[in-house]
């Protein structure tokens, strides 16, 4: 297969393209830029930097992605953006590199569709499977677990992290950590429970959701001291991988504090 370049673009001759890529109208394509095979820019495509894109992935008109983070601290260094195969990137997504004034790298997974008008900020880790709605924005130093769907116009703060198989409801300002699993709606935002609907799109067995929302009730409920209810439910389901999960991503807490139930 061949690559297609359409005369009006512009693809510097260092640029590395594999078969079948599709260059569209008006695109730029920066000399450090390595496009896997069948990547489609469709239109207006402007990719800076060191910046890999994965097989089969589509890039739609007015998306820029590896130019400089918009970090103040960024003097300047190499960075670099990693997007995984068959990621959809829709009309004005704009995405990142990292920073040299901390993780030089963001990593985008494989099978996302970030919808009309998201941002990725420097140093983002985005997982595999990852849905951004219409309008979402992510600050910097972000990480988001596979499987997660996030709602239009949210704003995620710098260094949150959300979980494995996570949802956020549209327009939620995320401030805290959402747990694996967990669902979370509001501005501020609270956490509503367990992504049930996700759950079971994913295959989870009616054992295995049982058991979460047991140990979701057991974390979170009103007795006793939260780190207690935290070590019994390690304590009860430690065979279980999928609890530890949310244990283990409760217990690293660092940056940002977690998402709790009721009122934010």
């Amino acid at each position: 297969m061949s690559v297609n370049i359409h005369p009006s673009a512009h693809v510097d001759s260092k640029a590395q393209l594999g078969e079948g890529v599709e260059v569209g109208p008006l695109c730029v394509v920066g000399p450090n830029v390595k496009l896997a095979k069948g990547v489609k820019l469709v239109s207006q495509v402007s990719i800076a930097g060191n910046t890999e894109i994965g097989e089969d992935c589509e890039i739609y008109p007015f998306a820029a992605l590896g130019h400089p983070p918009q970090d103040t601290k960024h003097n300047g260094g190499p960075v670099s953006l990693k997007i995984g195969a068959r990621t959809i990137l829709r009309e004005s997504v704009n995405i990142h590199p990292g920073s040299d004034a901390g993780r030089p790298e963001t990593i985008i997974g494989d099978d996302c569709y970030f919808m009309y008008g998201t941002h990725v900020a420097h140093e983002g880790l985005v997982g595999n499977n990852v849905v951004l709605s219409n309008g979402t924005q992510v600050g910097g130093c972000v990480t988001i677990g596979d499987n997660v769907i996030i709602g239009g116009l949210c704003a995620v703060h710098q260094f949150t992290r959300i979980g494995n198989n996570a949802f956020i409801g549209g327009m939620t300002t995320v401030v805290k950590d959402v747990i694996p699993f967990g669902i979370s709606v509001g501005n501020k935002q609270v956490l509503n429970g367990l992504n049930v609907v996700g759950l079971k799109r994913f295959g989870f067995s009616k054992p295995e959701i049982h058991d979460l929302r047991a140990a979701y009730q057991m974390i979170f409920s009103a007795e006793g001291n939260f780190k207690e209810r935290l070590a019994d439910v390690e304590a009860k389901y430690a065979d279980h991988a999928q609890i530890m999960k949310i244990v283990a991503f409760i217990k690293s807490a660092d940056m940002r504090p977690v998402c709790l139930p009721g009122k934010p």
